[in-house]
């Protein structure tokens, strides 16, 4: 999201994009534990970290993912730290 947006609307909106076909706003909470691999040299690729997608949920998923964007937007300029003074 761009810093054009105050940290109210970033607390909700930030690290997210509507759903394409549905243009869905709310974040949906994934329920799984694992994921598919494309073939055995796609796992290989993401279990060596070369190429960026899910592998287990524990370590990755795309709920977690819109969350840290979501706090990294938040504190990408101090913003945080500015609130607390």
């Amino acid at each position: 999201m761009s810093e054009k947006y105050r940290f109210e609307t970033l607390q909700v909106h930030a690290g997210q994009e509507p759903a394409p076909g549905t243009n869905a706003r709310a974040v949906p909470i994934y329920q799984t534990t694992s994921y598919v691999f494309d073939d055995a040299e796609h796992g290989a690729r993401l279990f060596a970290l070369q190429e960026f997608g899910n592998i287990y949920t524990r370590i990755m998923n795309p709920t977690k993912d819109v969350f840290e964007k979501r706090i990294a937007a938040l504190d990408g300029n101090g913003t945080l730290e500015k609130r607390k003074a």
